[in-house]
């Protein structure tokens, strides 16, 4: 084919949105083949404009030439029918490249990963590493699309790392994209110590490097590591972007920092920093949840577009605080809510135990033909447990079932935990047993289903096999267990794996742990010894080591030991008229004691 017209002139006439025009000067004429860049230059154009139908034609003419289009021109219609998510047809043509190079996979991959077509770009880069030869080898772009792809669906830490040790091998390391995606990878696998060596040692840094970082802080709950980094950031004179701020204001209302947030939002303003709808809604998200509700809700209306996540930020932030009639009220004027606002609603009913209304909107939800997800069915079973509701459970677990949610981590705990405080202790070993994958919190949760019904050997049993299977446990584990303990008088276990949490497990023990040993001691009469560990304490005790203190005094009816602990819980907490109710009655104890003799 010849074309009639210079490269230039089709090139302008596409630009000028003239595509029909540029496409009849591409004119058949003899044997000299195809221009390639000029036809690949108009691929691009209708891919970034969205012209499928002149693609298309375009598409047609090559194939009406009978000339196989080389690795450039089959890139761009490979890019075109993947960002069409017409991904077969994008195959179709990858596959027909006679002698594929490196472009022409990553364009491929770079489609399956636009997709959400995870597998199948594994799977690609699998055939691209077998097929390796000296002129086909993965490149930057490459690895960076794949670390994408496993960001995005297999977050493993070993893989990391394995994946981390492929990089430096074939010395891609160097490249700052490869390295940003490392980051990245490194934190969704909540590895973040990883993640920060990875980042202390980049040769040099640019915004989405420091985005990557202070993201993976927020999204992991390092909230004083992302506000930290931010203020180096700002230190060395570089300039925030959108993408920055959204992280660092959910950094500050997740740790209610309004202080911070503030600054954050006085930022902007300065800096003007485009405000699109994610930085409003992280904007009212953090005012929200800092209590600054009337200023979230005047962001709120002075809005032009909301999404779910507008509604789910002014509403969740009323449910914190307890302004449940406001937080109905915006839900009520909402015309059409989707499923992440129905779930911000009920998830805020139950936290503040409006159970009742719970199930009415649950209905209401039903009857809008909206579905219930895995959010929605964990949000719901504490209210099943409220009402001692176990066909309404089983009724939640059936569903879970029927659409393939029970093998979802937090559905299948809610259910665990439900029919454990329902008393159908069989049903939450059932559940357990016919889980695949078995994470921390699903073991955590089957051993203190059975620690709180006093069985410590089969919670004992639960925490050796757990760590059999090489699951170590975390500080919810650690305190389920020596609750069971508590429960059966197990003093000696007790100790033992209290001794054993920081060599073992490095773990420092929290409050509640020296709460559960005091409980331990107690509940065995062994009163001396608690004290003597409560004053031998590194930390400062809390309401929860004095009240395990005065209930053991209770139950063995020692007043001085009773009143040692209660002076302290009058100083902790003089509010908790439930303190004086015990003493009183240990006070009455001792005198019917008394006159008894």
């Amino acid at each position: 084919m010849k074309i009639t017209k210079t490269l230039n002139s089709i090139a302008s006439n596409a630009v000028d949105g003239h595509v029909r025009q540029a496409l009849r000067n591409l004119q058949p004429v003899g044997a000299r083949g195809l221009d390639g860049g000029a036809f690949g230059l108009l691929l691009q154009y209708c891919t970034d404009q969205r012209l499928p139908r002149q693609a298309k034609q375009l598409h047609a003419r090559i194939v009406s030439s009978s000339v196989a289009p080389d690795n450039f021109l089959a890139s761009k219609l490979v890019t075109f029918y993947a960002k069409s998510n017409r991904l077969h047809e994008a195959r179709k043509v990858f596959d027909e490249i006679p002698h594929k190079n490196i472009f022409s996979w990553n364009a491929l991959l770079i489609g399956y990963t636009l997709q959400s077509r995870f597998a199948d770009a594994l799977r690609l880069f699998s055939s691209l590493l077998f097929s390796c030869s000296g002129d086909i080898r993965p490149d930057c772009y490459t690895i960076s699309c794949i670390l994408k792809v496993l960001s995005s669906s297999f977050c493993d830490p070993k893989l990391a790392r394995e994946v981390h040790c492929f990089v430096l091998r074939n010395g891609f390391d160097s490249d700052i994209f490869v390295a940003n995606a490392l980051v990245t990878f490194y934190t969704r696998c909540d590895e973040v110590g990883l993640a920060r060596i990875m980042f202390d040692r980049m040769p040099e840094r640019d915004i989405v490097s420091w985005n990557s970082m202070i993201a993976g802080y927020s999204q992991c709950g390092y909230y004083k590591e992302c506000k930290k980094l931010y203020g180096e950031m700002l230190e060395l004179g570089l300039r925030p972007n959108g993408v920055t701020v959204v992280s660092v204001l959910q950094a500050c209302g997740q740790s209610r920092d309004l202080i911070t947030g503030m600054d954050v939002h006085k930022l902007v303003i300065d800096c003007q920093v485009e405000v699109d709808i994610s930085l409003y809604n992280a904007l009212i998200g953090c005012y929200a949840k800092c209590g600054s509700l009337d200023y979230a809700r005047e962001l709120f209306e002075e809005m032009d577009e909301k999404d779910e996540v507008t509604y789910g930020a002014i509403v969740s932030g009323y449910m914190i605080h307890g302004f449940v009639d406001k937080a109905v009220g915006i839900f009520q004027g909402m015309k059409c809510p989707g499923l992440s606002t129905w779930n911000a609603v009920i998830s805020g009913l139950v936290q503040n135990n409006h159970h009742e209304e719970v199930l009415d909107l649950f209905r209401e939800m039903l009857d809008s033909s909206t579905r219930p997800n895995t959010v929605t069915l964990s949000s719901i079973l504490p209210t099943c447990s409220f009402f001692s509701y176990l066909k309404g459970a089983k009724e939640v677990h059936a569903y879970s079932v029927k659409r393939s949610y029970d093998q979802n981590t937090y559905v299948s705990t809610a259910i665990i935990d439900t029919y454990a405080k329902l008393g159908f202790l069989a049903g939450s070993q059932r559940v357990f047993d016919h889980l695949k994958g078995r994470s921390l919190i699903v073991w955590t949760a089957i051993i203190s289903a059975y620690a709180a019904h006093g069985d410590a050997t089969m919670a004992l049993s639960l925490f050796d096999n757990m760590q059999t299977h090489g699951i170590q446990p975390d500080p919810v584990t650690i305190t389920a267990v020596l609750s069971a303990c508590s429960h059966n008088g197990l003093v000696d276990v007790a100790w033992k794996i209290f001794n054993e949490m920081f060599p073992n497990y490095g773990i420092e023990p929290l409050l509640e742990h020296y709460a559960c040993m005091v409980g331990v001691l107690s509940r065995a009469k062994r009163l001396s010894e608690a004290a003597e560990f409560i004053r031998t304490m590194p930390i400062q005790p809390s309401a929860k080591v004095w009240g395990a203190l005065l209930n053991g005094a209770s139950v063995s009816g020692d007043v001085e030991l009773g009143k040692f602990a209660c002076d302290h819980l009058f100083e902790i907490e003089p509010e908790n008229t439930g303190n004086y109710v015990i003493m009183a009655n240990l006070y009455s104890q001792s005198r019917e004691m008394g006159r008894s003799r």
